[in-house]
C-alpha cells in the first residue's frame, strides 16, 4: 500500500488525553469514525453498544504499558534509553535517543553516541541507582535502531518502577503518568513485561462502558501482545513481539465465527495476536511466543472481521493491516472523512471503527 494521499494538518495531533480537555470528560469522550466497508458515519465512543450487536466478540489486548523510557549518560552525553522488548536470554532491545525538551524520541542518538567510540557496540550506559547497559549487537539487519543490551546492577522491571517514564512523542504537551498510558483492559505481567508503547485503541474504554456492553451480549477475549517501541521517522514494520492467546479465547473465538457474531479486534496488535494463532484452515489454537507475522493485503486476515483501531499517518506500515482487513477504498473514503471531520490523532486521539 502506498502513502494515503490526504495530509493530516499538524493541529490535528491530539495533545493531551481527552479528559484533560474539558469539566466532565472521561477516557470515552472521543469521537467514533465508523466504516461499513466505503460508508462513514460519524459518532461518539460512547454509541458503541448500538453499533454491535448481540454476538460480537471484541478481542482485547491485556498487556500492561511500562514506563519504559529512562534517563541515562555515555561519556558526558545525555541519552534517553527506551526499553523496548525482553529477550529470551534476559536481555533487552533497547532504544537510544537524544534527548529534546519536547519527548524523547524526535533525534536519534546514534551520531552523538558514536563519536569516538568506533560505533554503537559495546557502548556503555550510566543508568540511574548504579545501573550499567551495555549494547551488544543490533536486534535485525535492518538497521541499528534497536540493539540487544544486557543490564547489570538492577533487574530492569524495578529499574523502569523507579526511573522510567512513559515514552511520549513530541507532539504531545507535557509527560502525563504511567496510569494515563494504562488500559481498562491492562493485566499487570508477573514477570514485569508488558508494552512499551500503549496499545492504545483500547483506551477510550471505561468500566462503565464495558459493562454496557456485556450486558447487550458482546462477549470480550482477552489477549497478550507486549509491543515495542515504533519508529516515529521511518514506519518501518514492527519487530518480533511476544503473543499469547490463552485457550479459552481461542475456543470463544472459534465458536463466535461458527455462529452469527462477528470477531472484532480492539487495536492492530490484537490483530497480530490472533493471527498469528490462526492456522490456514482460519481455527484458532492456544499460542504463546514470538511473532514476526506482518499482516498484508496480499496475506489477509484469517479470523479478523472488523477492527477498533486509532487514527494513524498516512505513511505508517499499520494501514497494510487496515487495508487487509477493509480494502484500500474504505481506508481512503475513512480518511479523506476523518481530516474533513477534524477527527483527532494519535494515541489520545479519535478511534475508527471498521466493519464488514
Amino acid at each position: 500500500m502506498s502513502s494515503l494521499a490526504v495530509r493530516v494538518p499538524e493541529e490535528l495531533s491530539a495533545r493531551v488525553p481527552v479528559e484533560q480537555r474539558g469539566p466532565g470528560l472521561d477516557r470515552d469522550g472521543v469521537r467514533l469514525l465508523v466504516s461499513h466497508g466505503t460508508e462513514v458515519s460519524h459518532h461518539a465512543f460512547g454509541e458503541l453498544p448500538g453499533l454491535l450487536r448481540a454476538g460480537d466478540l471484541l478481542v482485547v489486548n491485556t498487556s500492561p504499558t511500562l514506563a519504559a523510557a529512562v534517563d541515562g549518560r555515555v561519556g558526558h552525553a545525555r541519552v534517553v534509553v527506551h526499553f523496548s522488548t525482553r529477550g529470551d536470554d534476559g536481555r533487552w532491545a533497547v532504544e537510544l535517543r537524544e534527548p529534546d525538551g519536547r519527548g524523547t524520541t524526535r533525534a536519534r542518538a546514534k551520531e552523538v553516541v558514536g563519536r569516538g567510540c568506533g560505533g554503537l557496540a559495546g557502548t556503555k550506559v550510566r543508568l540511574p541507582g548504579g545501573a550499567r547497559l551495555v549494547l551488544e549487537e543490533p536486534l535485525s539487519a535492518r538497521g541499528e535502531r534497536l540493539w540487544w543490551a544486557r543490564v547489570s546492577g538492577v533487574a530492569v522491571p524495578e529499574l523502569l518502577r523507579v526511573h522510567g517514564r512513559p515514552i511520549r512523542y513530541s507532539y504531545t504537551d507535557r509527560d502525563q503518568p504511567l496510569s494515563v498510558y494504562q488500559t481498562v483492559f491492562a493485566l499487570p505481567a508477573a514477570d514485569g513485561t508488558g508494552s512499551a508503547e500503549m496499545p492504545s485503541a483500547a483506551r477510550p474504554f471505561t468500566a462503565r462502558l464495558v459493562a454496557e456492553l456485556v450486558s447487550r451480549g458482546v462477549q470480550f477475549a482477552p489477549v497478550t501482545l507486549h509491543t515495542g517501541v515504533a519508529s516515529a521517522e521511518s514506519h518501518e514494520p514492527p519487530y518480533p513481539e511476544r503473543f499469547a492467546v490463552p485457550d479459552a479465547s481461542a475456543r470463544l473465538i472459534n465458536a463466535v465465527r461458527a455462529g452469527d457474531g462477528r470477531v472484532v479486534a480492539v487495536g492492530t496488535t490484537a490483530v497480530r495476536a490472533v493471527e498469528s494463532a490462526a492456522g490456514a484452515d482460519g481455527v484458532v489454537r492456544a499460542r504463546a511466543g514470538w511473532t514476526d507475522l506482518v499482516v498484508t493485503p496480499e496475506r489477509g486476515v484469517r479470523v479478523v472481521e472488523g477492527l477498533l483501531t486509532g487514527l494513524h499517518e498516512p505513511e505508517a506500515s499499520h494501514l497494510l493491516m487496515l487495508e487487509a482487513v477493509a480494502g484500500r477504498a474504505a481506508i481512503d473514503r475513512g480518511y479523506e472523512a476523518a481530516v474533513r471531520g477534524r477527527y483527532l490523532w494519535h494515541e489520545f486521539g479519535d478511534v475508527h471503527l471498521l466493519l464488514p
